[in-house]
């Protein structure tokens, strides 16, 4: 599949700021939201109220969308044709990523792209069938105690103007599930096992680009993306439809 940065144009800053966007306003409404009837505690979300399960799953999507916004930015292709506007646009994500390090994030990532599922890659478990084990020593590679201070602070600072109970249930919760979404279909079923196709050693789930962008915006098709890292992720499933 050729490609060149010229392919995308401005089509990747558009197609971030419409995540990014999507999350904020998303949120600034989730924080105000009460269920239309009578919870538990009175006046607030109920636990009856299927949309609160929507939701939740909508927001965690979209959470998912700012990390892959990030992600992209590492690799340089949300804005090919400026450096500082793409570098701005990963900082923003990561940073909206409960305040994650962009720089960080962007040294491990190229360590995982060069060594992939290698003792030198930072995501990669050494006992790898063990799932939640890897997914523990994944998150301590990216979680830092300033991000966990800073989330403690910005969720103290918010709980004055909105309930506490919006501020877990749609701002925290779909972080966490979001971290945990990522995990699994861009690290742990693309990298467990063993492979036959190094330096990649990744695989990549079969054709189907509805499941496809629901579970993780194309990164189920992981091979095309480690064989073709300058693909943007809206371009890996046509990748995987010529692989």
């Amino acid at each position: 599949m050729s490609f060149s940065p010229s392919q995308i144009g401005n089509k990747g800053i558009w197609i971030a700021l419409t995540i990014l966007t999507a999350w904020v306003c998303l949120l600034a409404y989730l924080l105000t939201y009460r269920s239309p009837e009578p919870s538990l505690a009175g006046i607030g979300l109920s636990w009856s109220d299927p949309l609160v399960y929507l939701f939740i799953l909508a927001q965690t999507h979209l959470y998912t969308g700012v990390f892959i916004t990030a992600h992209d930015a590492i690799h340089g292709v949300v804005a090919p044709d400026s450096k500082r506007l793409n570098n701005a646009i990963g900082w923003v994500a990561t940073t909206l990523f409960a305040y994650n390090s962009y720089s960080k994030l962007s040294a491990g990532h190229h360590l995982h792209h060069r060594h992939a599922a290698t003792e030198h890659d930072p995501d990669y478990h050494r006992g790898n069938a063990n799932m939640l084990l890897w997914f523990t020593d994944f998150a301590r590679s990216y979680v830092s105690i300033w991000q966990i201070l800073a989330m403690a602070i910005t969720y103290n600072v918010l709980k004055l103007w909105f309930p506490m109970e919006n501020l877990i249930v749609f701002w925290m919760v779909p972080a966490f599930l979001s971290t945990f979404q990522l995990f699994t279909f861009g690290t742990y079923l693309p990298h467990r096992g063993d492979h036959d196709n190094p330096p990649h050693n990744a695989r990549s789930q079969g054709l189907n680009h509805a499941w496809a962008f629901i579970s993780c915006y194309y990164f189920g098709y992981h091979f095309e993306h480690h064989n073709q890292p300058y693909l943007p992720w809206w371009k890996l499933a046509e990748a995987r439809e010529n692989s």
